[in-house]
């Protein structure tokens, strides 16, 4: 059943696991790249760093389109306090997998949902705690070669091979871990006046 919007929807992202979550909730949606530089500030924490993204994403293209509901999203994997981001070729990603096997990971997911003509704005964090195996280096040279994670925070693409990287996995939002927080969302978007199950 398709439902109607009194007001469009925007994810401000390009990404295609993300797409592939939003279209769980059957709403009508478009995409756009937000554009935004996402380097940290100086002593940023990675909480801090994944709430000022999303944030910023969402502000940016609810600026070009301010009469749509945008979603902006973020995250960024915390170890020890230190944030790691997209690796972006084989050699960070072998060098994040090495620092963080038989480590605990918080992977700090946000999402932020703004429309600048009705003056809506909600943020949410949703983290997520990882446990890695004790993993061998050929495990991870296997694991990178097979799925080229180098678009995903801290190399680890959860949806795919990457869950055989986990020891354990604690939240409260199951598709947190994958980068956006359908429980969350679903909760920010009816406060925006979308139409879930028929009815906002």
């Amino acid at each position: 059943m398709q439902i109607t919007l009194l007001r469009p929807l925007i994810l401000g992202s390009t990404s295609v696991y993300r797409r592939q979550l939003l279209e769980r909730l059957g709403l009508p949606f478009t995409m756009q790249s937000p554009g935004v530089d996402e380097t940290p500030q100086p002593g940023e924490a990675p909480a801090a760093l994944a709430a000022r993204l999303a944030l910023a994403k969402a502000r940016a293209v609810a600026q070009q389109f301010p009469d749509c509901i945008v979603i902006g999203c973020d995250q960024v994997a915390d170890l020890n306090g230190t944030a790691l981001g997209k690796p972006g070729d084989y050699v960070r990603a072998t060098e994040q997998l090495r620092r963080m096997r038989g480590q605990t990971v918080i992977f700090q997911t946000a999402t932020a949902v703004v429309c600048h003509s009705s003056g809506f704005c909600s943020e949410a964090l949703a983290p997520v705690k990882v446990h890695y195996r004790d993993l061998t280096d050929q495990e991870i040279d296997f694991y990178l070669r097979a799925e080229q994670p180098y678009d995903c925070a801290g190399s680890c693409k959860s949806e795919g091979l990457g869950i055989a990287l986990l020891e354990s996995i604690a939240n409260d939002d199951p598709t947190s871990l994958v980068g956006l927080p359908l429980i969350r969302l679903s909760h920010m978007l009816r406060a925006a006046g979308l139409p879930l199950l028929g009815t906002a």
